[in-house]
């Protein structure tokens, strides 16, 4: 797993960007799946979530991710859910300590958030299609509604697919153009009107723009490193059937 250190210098919170190393999964989901929507046997994708979940400390039923849906949805854990009732949302907030909050990615990028103080941490799954929407600003209010101080707030990107290999199309160029001029500058132009899109320093944008505390990047690509990640695009790139998905997530300690 990899750890930023902006988080880890919080007492009594523990987080993780989980790596595909270290789990039970074999052949394109080697090793440490934890994708309950992938075609990977689901006996062994509860194994690498208790795994998950045992290196945060917590029981596999407190180890919380959500049905993600490529929005701005933030959903409030309280009490541990149901596999079949996980809330349709692509960012989890809570202050409840003991409860893993958490957030799957194969190519999007992972925000996780806290603010030490007031003991309030967040898990957003930014995809273009979320961080666009404000999923990070969402989390963010969110956090502010159960007593955390945006000024207080450190957030940390993790690995997730970067500019040099993320090329997009002229809808999604649009997309953003027209939502923020200033948005040009996430663009690297790129063959037949496409063009190079910078995911996290979109993202970082945001959250700066949101006026939190800190913004940490972990600088990691998700596409650029096979033996530590999963990737959607490379999957796609080499016409393999399915791929592995990542979990990262964080924790207040009881």
């Amino acid at each position: 797993m990899l750890q930023a250190r902006s988080l880890a210098a919080l007492t009594g919170i523990r987080h993780a960007f989980f790596t595909r190393e270290g789990g039970v999964s074999e052949g394109i989901y080697a090793s440490l799946n934890a994708g309950v929507g992938s075609n990977d046997d689901q006996a062994r994708v509860a194994e690498n979530r208790a795994r998950m979940a045992s290196t945060l400390g917590v029981a596999p039923d407190a180890f919380l991710t959500a049905y993600q849906i490529h929005s701005a949805n933030v959903v409030v854990a309280e009490t541990p859910w149901m596999h079949a009732a996980r809330p349709r949302a692509d960012a989890i907030v809570t202050r409840v300590p003991g409860l893993a909050i958490g957030v799957s990615t194969a190519d999007c990028g992972p925000v996780l958030l806290a603010d030490g103080e007031a003991r309030v941490i967040g898990a957003a799954h930014a995809g273009w299609r979320g961080a666009l929407a404000g999923v990070t600003d969402a989390a963010i209010a969110a956090m502010e509604r159960l007593g955390a101080r945006r000024e207080r707030i450190v957030a940390a990107i993790g690995p997730l697919i970067r500019q040099p290999n993320y090329e997009v199309g002229l809808e999604l160029i649009e997309d953003f153009l027209a939502a923020d001029g200033d948005n040009r500058r996430f663009f690297q132009p790129a063959q037949l009107g496409h063009a190079m899109f910078d995911l996290p320093g979109y993202i970082a944008a945001r959250l700066a723009r949101a006026g939190i505390g800190a913004v940490e990047d972990l600088g990691a690509c998700t596409y650029a490193d096979p033996q530590r990640f999963f990737s959607y695009r490379r999957t796609t790139h080499r016409g393999e059937p399915d791929y592995g998905r990542h979990v990262n997530a964080i924790v207040l300690d009881r």
